[in-house]
């Protein structure tokens, strides 16, 4: 899998996602082909109901396709138990949300933890990785507030170092400067270009700003359940 790895993270063929039957049935993905190799920064995207948010929670094993294959590292998804998935998603792949979703009455520090603690590392390892990601994102002085004490770039910073604790292949990014304003926007997409040019995390984020979006070596956009091929690609030479 490691070797496969260096070569594709990432591919969807002929992906899609339906709901309902025959006639009633609705289509949020109609057979999205994509490729996102291992060290890539990739922007998604599109219209409220053009699939990039089902096609993120495809990548991130937070929902499964109707037909079609997904490969992670060339591993098909779609032979993969429940329990495997999880393991999957737990070992693999961080998580970065627009709203933060930080727990309001623990630490940054024990909200960082908290991925380590699902994989059973013991309390002093788990705090040792997590203020080394905290001090990563330039806020180990802040290690033992909560979320209520620090601002909307902080918690975001915390969230990445939360993201990043357990050393992940990919980072999966929905609208990470949604909440944000244009300073603290341009703040967390610089760390989130340093950890894919310095760590060689490989990221795919969802948003709606061009400007965000411009922080990506690609930028795909979707349409109407597929990848609208009409748009031409930004990639980075």
């Amino acid at each position: 899998m490691m070797q496969e790895m260096k070569r594709s993270v990432i591919e969807l063929r002929e992906v899609i996602k339906s709901y309902g039957e025959g006639d009633a049935a609705t289509y949020a993905l109609r057979g999205v082909d994509l490729k996102i190799t291992q060290g890539e920064f990739v922007s998604i995207m599109g219209p409220s109901g053009s699939g990039k948010s089902t096609a993120m929670n495809i990548i991130g094993c937070l929902d499964t396709l109707s037909s079609g294959q997904y490969l992670f590292g060339g591993v098909d998804v779609g032979n993969l138990s429940l329990d495997e998935r999880t393991l999957l998603r737990r070992n693999y792949i961080g998580f970065i949300f627009q709203g933060f979703n930080l727990l309001g009455k623990t630490t940054a520090i024990e909200n960082v933890e908290l991925p380590l603690l699902y994989r059973g590392f013991p309390a002093h390892k788990r705090h040792e990785m997590a203020m080394e990601a905290l001090k990563s994102v330039g806020l180990e002085d802040v290690a033992h507030h909560t979320p209520g004490e620090l601002s909307g770039g902080q918690q975001q910073r915390v969230a990445i170092a939360r993201a990043i604790v357990t050393d992940p292949f990919i980072l999966l990014a929905d609208e990470p400067t949604g909440n944000l304003d244009t300073a603290k926007s341009i703040e967390i997409m610089n760390l989130l270009q340093s950890f894919n040019r310095d760590k060689g995390i490989t990221i795919i984020m969802v948003t709606h700003e061009n400007e965000m979006a411009a922080y990506a070596s690609r930028i795909i956009r979707f349409r109407d359940g597929g990848i609208d091929r009409s748009y031409k690609e930004k990639i980075s030479t």
